[in-house]
């Protein structure tokens, strides 16, 4: 499409907001502002540079072999460079523990910041923030299917040394990058079939994380957040880490509990789940993924509840308060490609919220003009957003449309086919 196509199409688009009190140029500015935080793990289907060749294990399955999945860090920051390049805005890239780079041979109970030198000098250059997540699994420690809940101490505590270690390297990610550093705490114990004792393992888990978070670390630069899940592939039955464990634990800690799309029952919903957090809660942390029946951690599309999600955020004025990552991996399809669709698709949802007359809504239904509320909401369906989003992109330099996809196979041809 041609620049001025496009910007004559936004000011058409402009003028039918304008008409119900919406104000497209402050929508776009707050849009601006909002950072992803895009995932790492897409890129190389979750297997990281410490065991490369580890099987995949602590409940998680990544399905398909597309050829390209980068094998190095510098293919990694390679193939993010590109994806950040065909994405609007400017965001944060979310690593995990075993993406480190380094020439030692580093266990997880010895990771220090020195390890992720090379991630934090290239986040600078590229003007990106940095999220971490201590890696508890695919591992041989991670025994029976547990780590800070095993049984036994001597596995408990190589976890713990390995959580308080994940601390002190996003404590200093955030002060060496200006940003808060968020680090996430996802443990996937549990049981397979039923277990006798529920109480226990739990116990055992609320006891090892206290351990990891008496250490002080410097809020400034980087703060802790707890993840739940239903159930994973051998734990079925039952996950020590569930939804409750982790809601209790995360107001009664002070910490930020995050929710995972598709850590729940298949018919349950985060979005509805985000008001109520919002009034008990230290904050709010997301990881935006698709189940399909179960955590399949499907590449997002614009489906219903990617936009209740940026609804809620934006109607209940949550924005300052959430932080949004990004959490799948499918290797069926061109890896980049997902990483562009998933998170452009996020920023979308976002502008289609932030494009409602918020207000007006609210006083509909506040005077019980149910009927308004329903025209409107319904109406808005088919104002042109889309037009918004384009010159959304125009504005950034970024590919409109499809344009996209054409540079991505232009990369696949050129780079991600020539790798073994």
């Amino acid at each position: 499409m041609k620049a001025e196509h496009i910007t004559q199409a936004y000011q058409v688009a402009k003028e039918r907001y304008a008409a119900i009190g919406v104000d497209t140029d402050a929508a776009l500015k707050k849009l601006q502002a909002i950072k992803i935080s895009m995932h790492c793990w897409q890129g190389d289907d979750v297997k990281g540079f410490m065991m490369p060749e580890g099987d995949l294990t602590g409940g998680i399955m990544s399905t398909g072999n597309y050829p390209g999945a980068a094998k190095t860090p510098d293919q990694l920051r390679q193939d993010l460079e590109k994806a950040f390049s065909l994405i609007p805005g400017q965001h944060k890239l979310n690593l995990h523990a075993i993406y480190l780079d380094t020439d030692e041979k580093v266990d997880l109970n010895e990771i220090e910041p020195k390890h992720f030198e090379k991630w934090v000098a290239w986040a600078k250059e590229q003007g990106l923030g940095l999220d971490f997540n201590p890696t508890f699994f695919s591992h041989p420690m991670m025994k029976d299917g547990f780590t800070l809940s095993h049984p036994d101490k001597e596995v408990r505590d190589y976890w713990i040394e390995h959580g308080k270690r994940s601390r002190k390297v996003a404590e200093y990610m955030g002060k060496e990058l200006g940003q808060v550093c968020y680090n996430n705490f996802w443990v996937p114990d549990g049981f397979k079939d039923n277990p006798v004792d529920r109480l226990s393992p739990r116990k055992r888990l609320m006891e090892s994380l206290d351990k990891i978070f008496a250490d002080q670390v410097d809020e400034t630069y980087t703060q802790d957040a707890v993840e739940s899940k239903l159930f994973g592939l051998g734990a079925e039955a039952y996950t020590v880490g569930s939804h409750e464990f982790y809601m209790g634990y995360g107001l009664t800690r002070g910490k930020i509990i995050l929710l995972d799309a598709g850590h729940f029952h298949p018919t349950e919903v985060i979005s509805n789940k985000l008001s109520s957090l919002a009034l008990f809660g230290k904050g709010i942390m997301l990881h935006v993924s698709r189940p399909v029946r179960w955590d399949s951690d499907h590449v997002v599309i614009m489906d219903d509840e990617l936009q209740d999600i940026a609804k809620e955020l934006v109607r209940n004025d949550l924005l300052d308060k959430a932080v949004i990552g990004l959490d799948f991996f499918d290797a069926t399809i061109n890896r980049i490609a997902a990483w562009v669709i998933g998170t452009r698709n996020t920023q979308k949802a976002l502008l289609k919220a932030l494009l409602e007359p918020t207000k007006d809504l609210k006083d509909m239904e506040n005077s019980f003009d149910f009927t308004s509320r329903l025209a409107y909401t319904e109406e808005l369906k088919d104002f042109p957003y889309a037009d918004v989003w384009n010159y959304f992109c125009l504005q950034n330099d970024v590919p409109v449309g499809l344009d996209w996809l054409t540079n991505v196979r232009q990369y696949e041809e050129e780079v991600l086919s020539k790798r073994n």
